[in-house]
C-alpha cells in the first residue's frame, strides 16, 4: 500500500518554497510517498517550482482536489447554467496540469448542494451533461477524475458508492472513475468493506479519515478491515490519509501513518 497526504489548504496559503519544502521534507521522513494537493486557479505556486520540490523530496501527487472550485462559486448543478459552464471549463483546465504531475482529479463538492438545485433528478442530469465534456477532453489527455461517493451532510448527490457508479455508468466514460472514503462510507454504507470488495478492480483512489476527522485509532473507524478488503482485491494505487480537526500537520501525518502501519503488520 502506497500512502499519501492530503494538504487541505490552498497552496497559496502556504509558504514557499520553504514552508512547503519542510512540509513534503516531514510527509518524506515520516513514510509517505505521494502528497494530495487542492488545485485551484491560479495554481497559488510555479509548477516548475512544485516539480523542484517534488522531486527533491522523491514524492508524487497522485491526486488532486477540486473542491475549491466551488467555493470560487462553480458547480456542475447549479441552476444557472453560467454557473455549471464554469464547472466545465475549470475541469478541463486542470488537465494539462493533471497530466504533467501523473495526478487524477478528484470531484466531490464540485457537484454541489441541494441548496443549489433541490431536484436530485435534476441535479443528476446536469451533473451528467456538465462532466460529459470533461471525460472526452480527459480521454484525449490522458487523464482520470475519480468521482468521491460524499455523505449527504455535506454534498446533496451521489452519496453512496453505488450512486456514483450509476453516475459513471451513465457518463459512459472510461476516463472516469470510482472512489471510497472512509468517513463518508461510514455515514452513507451499510459496510466499510462491502462497497470495496464490490468495485475490485474498478476502485481507483483511497482516502482514510477517522470518523471525527481527527487523530487515526481515536474513534469508530475500523482501519484493519478496511485495510483487509484493499488486499483482498489487490488494489495497488494510493489511500490518502485525510486529518482535518484538533491536531497540528506533523502530529497529524506522523500519527496516522504510523497507525496503519502498525495494523499491516
Amino acid at each position: 500500500m502506497r500512502y499519501s497526504f492530503i494538504l487541505m489548504d490552498r497552496l497559496a496559503t502556504i509558504d514557499a518554497p520553504d514552508g512547503l519544502r519542510r512540509i513534503f521534507r516531514m510527509l518524506r521522513d515520516a513514510g509517505y510517498a505521494g502528497v494530495e494537493l487542492n488545485l485551484t486557479e491560479p495554481l497559488g505556486i510555479d509548477p516548475d517550482l512544485l516539480e523542484r520540490l517534488l522531486e527533491e523530496t522523491g514524492l508524487v501527487v497522485p491526486s488532486f482536489l477540486t473542491g475549491e472550485a466551488y467555493h470560487d462559486g462553480l458547480c456542475l448543478s447549479a441552476v444557472d447554467p453560467a454557473r455549471r459552464q464554469g464547472a466545465t471549463e475549470r475541469l478541463i483546465s486542470y488537465l494539462p496540469t493533471a497530466k504533467r504531475f501523473g495526478s487524477i482529479l478528484v470531484v466531490g463538492l464540485l457537484q454541489g448542494t441541494r441548496r443549489d438545485e433541490p431536484d436530485e433528478r435534476v441535479a443528476h442530469a446536469r451533473i451528467v451533461e456538465s462532466l460529459r465534456p470533461v471525460a472526452r477532453a480527459a480521454e484525449a489527455a490522458g487523464v482520470e477524475l475519480v468521482i468521491e461517493p460524499v455523505n449527504h451532510l455535506q454534498v446533496g448527490f451521489h452519496n453512496s458508492v453505488a450512486e456514483v457508479m450509476g453516475l459513471i455508468d451513465e457518463i459512459g466514460s472510461p476516463a472516469i472513475r470510482p472512489m471510497v472514503d472512509s468517513i463518508h462510507m461510514n455515514i452513507e454504507e451499510a459496510s466499510l468493506t462491502r462497497p470495496i470488495l464490490d468495485l475490485g478492480s474498478r476502485l481507483r483512489h483511497v482516502h482514510l479519515c477517522e470518523n471525527h476527522g481527527g487523530q487515526f485509532g481515536t474513534g469508530l473507524i475500523d482501519f484493519a478491515t478496511i485495510l483487509q478488503a484493499l488486499r483482498t482485491i489487490q488494489y495497488d494505487g494510493f489511500a490518502s490519509v485525510k486529518v482535518y480537526r484538533k491536531l497540528s500537520l506533523d502530529v497529524a501525518a506522523k500519527t496516522s501513518l504510523a497507525h496503519l502501519q502498525a495494523l499491516s503488520q
